[in-house]
């Protein structure tokens, strides 16, 4: 089976206390495990694993890494065995490495941005619970996000973009749903949108400067959602970055926004479409880039592409 859908983000934040205020309060999630050195690893109420985002007291806000969870603890031998035979040196974690976890295994890909895998976690369970379960729950705060949905991850130049693509694609089996292209004949990929699920992406690479992470998402249901997302952040003096606009590339609904320490965060809700291995990859051409990050303006917004965390790892 292989890797099946995103397990963490790890990040580095600025002031651990503020960063534990909003991420509780606004965004809904919950702690569920402090070490003595004041990491906080936190989950939504629809995720059921004991964390989705691991936030780390640091002098720079940067990103340290991300992990991906596959089906069996034996995957983890058989891409280990795949990604070396591709060329890329990899290293086995054993369990309780990463905390709760059982073993994991570690790489850089391509683009230079740290990947983890992981078969086992400790298991939580949902805060509705999965027997005769609410919808939602009447208790939650703020904007009550299901789910960490995707992280979108910044390549140096289309030739970072293009690598890291071909190595996801070829060994770690993820699908190019959509991709745009630049360069004579639209002969480079500045950007590109991978899944392993049904949902649009799981992973995005795009094009920029220096290595590090663009942002991650949270999922919401639906337009209504947004709408409310965005009235609890103007409730909190949010930055926000986009306000509640449609994507032409992935048709997700959305806001940017950013948190304390400046990592730009999104709500993305719906669906977009039903991402399948046999759904034509969808292109989007140089001339109506800016049409497929914004659909409704399609005007060029300078700072989206170029700010963003960089990699704790250079």
């Amino acid at each position: 089976m292989g890797i099946m859908r995103i397990g963490h983000i790890d990040i580095n934040v600025l002031d651990i206390n503020v960063s534990r205020e909003y991420y509780v309060n606004i965004m809904g999630m919950n702690i569920t495990r402090e070490d003595s050195d004041g990491t906080l690893y936190l989950k939504c109420w629809d995720e059921w694993d004991k964390y989705s985002l691991i936030l780390r007291p640091s002098d720079e806000a940067t990103f340290n890494r991300v992990a991906y969870k596959v089906k069996n603890d034996s995957d983890i031998d058989d891409l280990k065995e795949k990604i070396e035979a591709y060329g890329i040196e990899t290293e086995i974690l054993p369990e309780g490495t990463i905390v709760e976890c059982g073993r994991v295994l570690k790489f850089n890909a391509p683009s230079g941005h740290e990947f983890n895998l992981y078969a086992h976690k400790t298991f939580l369970g949902k805060d509705v619970g999965s027997t005769n379960p609410r919808p939602w729950p009447f208790e939650g705060r703020g904007i009550k996000a299901h789910w960490i949905d995707h992280v979108l991850l910044m390549c140096q130049g289309p030739e970072g973009v293009m690598a890291s693509t071909k190595f996801f694609q070829e060994v770690l089996e993820f699908d190019l749903a959509e991709q745009v292209t630049v360069g004579p004949n639209g002969s480079l990929q500045a950007a590109t949108w991978l899944s392993r699920t049904s949902t649009p992406h799981d992973l995005a690479f795009v094009a920029g400067p220096e290595i590090g992470m663009h942002h991650f998402a949270f999922f919401l249901d639906g337009w209504n959602d947004i709408l409310r997302a965005a009235d609890v952040m103007a409730m909190h003096n949010v930055k926000i970055d986009v306000t509640p606009q449609r994507h032409g590339i992935t048709r997700g609904e959305t806001i940017y926004f950013f948190d304390p320490s400046g990592h730009r965060l999104e709500t993305f809700a719906g669906l977009g479409y039903l991402m399948q291995p046999d759904m034509p990859t969808i292109t989007w051409t140089e001339d109506e880039l800016w049409r497929g990050i914004f659909y409704h303006t399609g005007q060029e917004n300078g700072a989206f592409t170029t700010a963003y965390t960089l990699s704790a790892y250079k």
